[in-house]
């Protein structure tokens, strides 16, 4: 094998070799440090790299297993953490000149359940403010006048551009779906509560979720393995059966999938090529999907969910917009603006609507339907490096707390990965 293209190994591919013994953890991480010093001068997709550091982590976890010690499914696996989860040996900034040079004393609970299963914490990635809207410095790997997406821009980037086979975000709006689809990777959103979100920066409790990125869905399930976990800390999680997402993703399903097309009320946001994509991609599908119309409730959802947010958000930046507020961004300074006008009536009434909007989607996969099929984003990646795109296609199954995941299953003209 050659040493050198290490840095294309599959997390899962990664993890077995090492645990054979075919490769170490030293020899990845050196692969992966090589091509991050080749590319990432053009996509910027770190907030915080010490290869040294990093390559230590690597020499300890050889060690580890050369003394015959226990060692987890990710044992050796290089992974990157979006900057806004606590890490108790590097700076954890949120993307914000506020918090510049803060390295906090302990690690998120995500973070340290990535290291009880052996991976090796490779550096921080790049986040926009707060994991709001204002751009950060990272660029697509596929055509660099385009922009990742965000929140979770350096995550999606590093794995697209091979810098790591993992990495974790987060998404309040489309953080995660969005950036994995301009991307071309694999982005998963779980279920509200699924993995705990202690020690990440919070914009909205009812919305905040951990995302993860790979570049094989194999990969989103072993890595989805080591972080579903209850947490007392975080009072959205429960205590739960295990759930085997490897075993269920290396399964041909007993049935073939009935597919439920819904194109939201937000259709006329997709462009041509997104329409047309999903036009040949239902189809290929045939007699396994079918156009769904919904409920006339979640018309309101981009509202409710416009509300709740900018409620929550204004509350959880209440010091930094006492203390710092020439150091916020317009965007975040005009979102928190919002938020402060929000009537506690309005916020109770747009928080009661999960609820039933949650009753509404259940009956519609006990009728018939195993999944909705659904754009990531309107369109490819947009040219311009001043926004990060619409988050808009992905509102509603934030709102909802909905697990979604999207596939790089389309390309525009130019060649830019249009995500299902």
């Amino acid at each position: 094998m050659d040493l050198s293209d290490l840095h294309l190994l599959s997390a899962s591919e990664a993890a077995r070799l090492i645990r054979d013994g075919a490769i170490n953890s030293e020899q990845l991480v050196e692969a992966c440090l090589t091509h991050i010093h080749a590319v990432d001068g053009n996509i910027q997709a770190w907030a915080f790299l010490d290869p040294e550091y990093a390559l230590t982590q690597a020499r300890a976890l050889d060690q580890h297993r050369l003394e015959s010690k226990p060692t987890g499914p990710l044992h050796g696996v290089p992974i990157s953490i979006k900057d806004i989860f606590d890490t108790a040996d590097m700076p954890t900034e949120y993307g914000s000149p506020i918090h510049a040079g803060r390295t906090p004393s302990r690690d998120a609970t995500a973070v340290a359940l990535l290291r009880g299963a052996g991976a090796v914490i490779m550096g921080k990635a790049v986040t926009t403010e707060f994991a709001f809207l204002n751009p950060g410095k990272t660029r697509n790997p596929h055509n660099r006048e385009h922009t990742p997406g965000g929140s979770s821009s350096g995550s999606a980037a590093a794995v697209a551009a091979h810098m790591v086979p993992l990495a974790i975000g987060s998404q309040t709006a489309g953080s995660t779906i969005r950036p994995a689809a301009y991307c071309g990777v694999v982005g998963f959103k779980p279920t509200h509560g699924l993995i705990s979100r202690h020690r990440a920066s919070p914009l909205s409790r009812t919305l905040d979720h951990v995302g993860l990125f790979a570049r094989t869905i194999d990969d989103i399930a072993l890595l989805a393995e080591q972080l579903v976990a209850y947490d007392e800390n975080d009072l959205d999680t429960r205590p739960r059966a295990r759930i085997p997402f490897c075993a269920i993703s290396a399964e041909e399903p007993p049935l073939a999938p009935m597919f439920a097309l819904i194109k939201t009320p937000i259709w006329e946001r997709a462009d041509d090529e997104t329409r047309e994509g999903f036009a040949e991609l239902v189809g290929q599908l045939g007699t396994q999907v079918e156009e769904v119309e919904l409920f006339p409730s979640a018309h309101e959802a981009w509202q409710w969910h416009q509300t709740i947010m900018g409620a929550e958000v204004a509350h959880n930046f209440e010091r930094e917009w006492q203390n710092n507020r020439a150091l916020l961004s317009e965007q975040l300074r005009a979102q928190i603006e919002r938020g402060l006008e929000v009537r506690a009536v309005d916020y109770q009434r747009a928080l009661k609507q999960i609820e039933p909007m949650h009753d509404s989607f259940v009956e519609l996969f006990e009728q018939r339907y195993d999944a909705i099929l659904t754009p990531a984003a309107p369109s490819a990646a947009p040219k311009g490096l001043s926004s990060t795109g619409d988050p808009a296609f992905c509102t509603l199954w934030t709102l909802c707390g909905m697990p979604g995941i999207t596939l790089p299953l389309l390309q525009s003209a130019d060649g830019m990965p249009i995500g299902v």
